[in-house]
């Protein structure tokens, strides 16, 4: 089959989604399928890194389209970059010609919208890879205001897009309630939460030593948050903690990532003075093992109203390392039913302001042996393995549906194809 992947990062970009994607595109090309890509020729979260506008990359075509290199400060910064790749993006697919499947996720938000409206012109198969809900995201996050006319056409824009779609993936079953209270008939989504990158990603003595050395941190009992630094994710109540535990010396709090928000935590650092907070940038994939394995304690938060919006992927990884988790957030959430099902795992949750109970969970310092084997028993349920094996299955239920051809218009609530049995993940 000819595959067309669209997402704004990708290979070599570290962040998450140009992680997954590239994992994606890699099992695809490996399993025989002609792999196009059309992303962005700049760095994600550093935008003066720039990547060839074409390469060969793993059996993969990559072509990158050039946008504006405005950064993620402000919001009409962000505003402007993600404009800019739409415009890009949607000029360079004015020149392509059909593709069999048409895979878009949600970086930037609506990018599905043009693989809609070029499946409709062309032809082929759509899945709507659903990463972030938005409108839906930047209304809780405050971004925009509900009800808006912005928020009214970018949730029509959303509306299409799934409908259009032959598939709608999301992450967890709180994303699929979304869709359903949105009208998307429950048949047409499967849920398929992210993955632990096990080929990559594993508990590292050596390197966890390494890392700490390097950075200052050995002999001290190392909090980490390593990931996006987003308003969804809000590390007030980590921050607090680490000013609370600041005549600690034996305590370090790590802050590993980028982000809109990254640069807040700097500034809470400098403000009041912290020596017991090191910020340092995303970390390659081949030194993901070191730095998740230096941790002592790994934070993952969740912001309130956010359940369903977003789905913080560093938990995977951290399952497959092994590390305690502390978990900053409500708890009806994808985390929340893992914790449940495994009361075991050292997972210990906090609610937003609870900073005497992040002080206390800190403070009681390690809980059981390092790496933690039940842990990486469960990372083993979301394994790169086998979760991209139902992506590929996805792939092939559309391959053995007769060919829809050009698009009429969808129908509100027409029906779809069959939902993978994925529900227990």
């Amino acid at each position: 089959m000819k595959i067309l992947l669209l997402n704004q990062c990708f290979y070599p970009d570290v962040v998450a989604t140009a992680q997954y994607t590239s994992d994606l595109a890699s099992m695809l090309t490996g399993r025989g399928h002609e792999v196009t890509v059309i992303a962005s020729n700049r760095g994600y979260d550093d935008p003066t890194n720039r990547f060839p506008g074409k390469e060969c990359w793993n059996g993969v075509r990559i072509v990158r389209v050039p946008c504006l290199a405005t950064g993620k400060g402000k919001r009409w910064k962000r505003a402007l970059n993600i404009a800019s790749f739409f415009l890009t993006c949607c000029s360079r697919l004015l020149l392509m010609r059909r593709f069999d499947v048409v895979i878009a996720l949600t970086s930037p938000p609506l990018i599905s919208a043009l693989a809609a409206m070029f499946i409709r012109i062309r032809g082929g198969r759509f899945i709507f890879w659903i990463m972030d809900l938005n409108p839906d995201e930047a209304i809780a996050a405050g971004w925009l205001q509900a009800g808006s006319r912005t928020a009214r056409l970018l949730e029509s824009v959303l509306r299409f897009s799934a409908n259009t779609a032959d598939r709608v993936v999301v992450l967890d079953r709180f994303m699929s309630d979304r869709m359903v209270a949105k009208g998307l008939p429950i048949r047409k989504i499967s849920i398929l939460p992210p993955w632990s990158h096990d080929r990559e990603v594993a508990y590292d003595e050596e390197g966890r030593a390494l890392f700490r050395a390097e950075h200052g941190l050995t002999e001290k009992y190392v909090v980490m948050y390593s990931g996006n630094h987003s308003p969804c994710h809000p590390l007030q109540t980590v921050l607090e903690a680490a000013l609370a535990l600041a005549d600690e010396p034996d305590i370090a709090f790590c802050f590993v990532g980028g982000g809109s928000e990254y640069a807040k935590v700097h500034a809470f650092a400098k403000r009041h003075h912290l020596r017991n907070i090191v910020l340092l940038r995303y970390q390659k994939l081949t030194d993901l093992s070191a730095s998740l394995s230096s941790a002592d304690l790994h934070v993952v938060v969740m912001g309130q109203g956010l359940v369903g919006l977003v789905h913080p992927s560093k938990i995977y990884n951290v399952l497959a390392i092994g590390v305690p988790m502390l978990y900053v957030g409500p708890a009806a959430s994808h985390l929340g039913d893992i914790a449940d099902a495994n009361p075991d795992l050292p997972i210990t949750r906090v609610e937003h302001g609870d900073v005497t109970g992040v002080v206390a969970r800190v403070r009681l310092g390690a809980s059981g042996m390092v790496p933690n084997e039940r842990m990486r028993e469960v990372a083993r349920n979301f394994s790169a393995n086998r979760i991209l094996s139902f992506h590929a299955d996805i792939l092939a239920s559309l391959e053995q549906a007769p060919d829809p051809g050009i698009r009429l218009p969808v129908k509100h609530g027409q029906p779809a194809v069959s939902r993978l049995p994925t529900e227990d993940l």
